[in-house]
């Protein structure tokens, strides 16, 4: 198939997850669209928002949508790395015998991910970046394709411990669910207190999810596209020569590189799924706040003045 056919394919099976998907979860939009770019992108996503938004539901609802093999770990502060990774135990011929954990799938939600130790929450590094796991010096490849979807709730402080910036950064896109309108909380309502069960068709298999994620790297950029996606980036560092007065006076930390690395990869995929066979500065500023809000760190000034993270990525767009 040629590269156009394939992203005219993309369209067409973009749209049915969408509406799959829709099935189950009403409104959260962005939500979903940004879930979807991150997978097609290879990325993993960090879910925050308070109790009884979906977050789960959206995770599970993706999984049955993409025909893929999904574990949910619920995170405790009494989870072990072994509880995420697997264990050796020895058989009946007093043999070491590695049994897999629950990292060994497609989709992991990781169900409040900031409710555990950094110890345990370190667990999913190697799994994120590398794709494989090493346990008691044995090295494991995960089967592909695989995702972290973690989720967070961003109201209780208590009994959590905040998310490592190495780890926050291993995320592609940090989503926020808000609050559904008036409609769609009576469409909620209806569809969760009645009988009615809606089964979600598996739309794609995981080899094509792979298939995706090459065609998404073969997209050409231009040279001003990536350009300004680094120069955005650089914007955001306090101490860089192109920061503003708002970064240098509200910021503490800017961006890494990771973030003009998934900014260019994510305008890609969001130039892929609307017909585009190339993105523009449009594409990578549609994707910038998720991106970059969970990769820069205010100081107490921003705090005291009620200034969000979003307020600042705006006024650099």
């Amino acid at each position: 198939m040629s590269d156009v056919k394939a992203v005219n394919e993309l369209v067409n099976k973009y749209n049915l997850l969408k509406s799959e998907i829709g099935k189950v979860i009403i409104g959260q939009h962005e939500a979903v669209n940004f879930t979807l770019l991150s997978i097609f992108c290879g990325g993993h996503s960090l879910l925050i928002g308070v109790p009884g938004l979906a977050k789960t539901l959206l995770v599970n609802t993706v999984s049955d949508a993409l025909g893929l093999n999904f574990k949910r770990i619920q995170f405790t502060p009494d989870l072990m790395p072994s509880d995420i990774l697997g264990s050796e135990i020895l058989d009946e011929n007093r043999h070491f015998k590695f049994i897999k954990g629950p990292i060994f799938s497609n989709i992991i939600l990781a169900d409040e991910i900031n409710r555990t130790p950094p110890k345990t929450q370190a667990a999913l590094l190697e799994a994120m970046q590398e794709r494989s796991v090493t346990v008691s010096g044995n090295h494991y490849k995960l089967e592909l394709p695989f995702f972290v979807l973690a989720t967070q709730n961003p109201i209780e402080q208590e009994g959590t411990y905040p998310l490592p910036e190495a780890q926050l950064d291993r995320f592609m896109f940090s989503i926020n669910l808000e609050y559904p309108t008036f409609k769609e909380e009576v469409a909620v309502v209806k569809s969760t207190t009645s009988t009615i069960k809606q089964n979600v068709e598996a739309i794609l298999t995981g080899q094509e999810i792979v298939a995706i994620q090459n065609l998404i790297r073969k997209i050409p950029v231009a040279d001003n596209v990536i350009e300004y996606a680094v120069s955005l980036v650089g914007k955001t560092r306090p101490k860089s020569n192109e920061a503003t007065e708002k970064v240098k006076t509200y910021l503490d930390w800017g961006a890494g590189p990771r973030a003009s690395q998934n900014l260019i990869l994510a305008a890609k995929a969001h130039a892929a799924i609307n017909g585009k066979f190339s993105p523009d500065i449009e594409d990578v500023k549609a994707v910038a706040i998720p991106i970059l809000s969970h990769r820069i760190v205010k100081n107490y000034k921003a705090e005291a003045e009620g200034i969000t993270i979003s307020d600042i990525i705006t006024s650099l767009l």
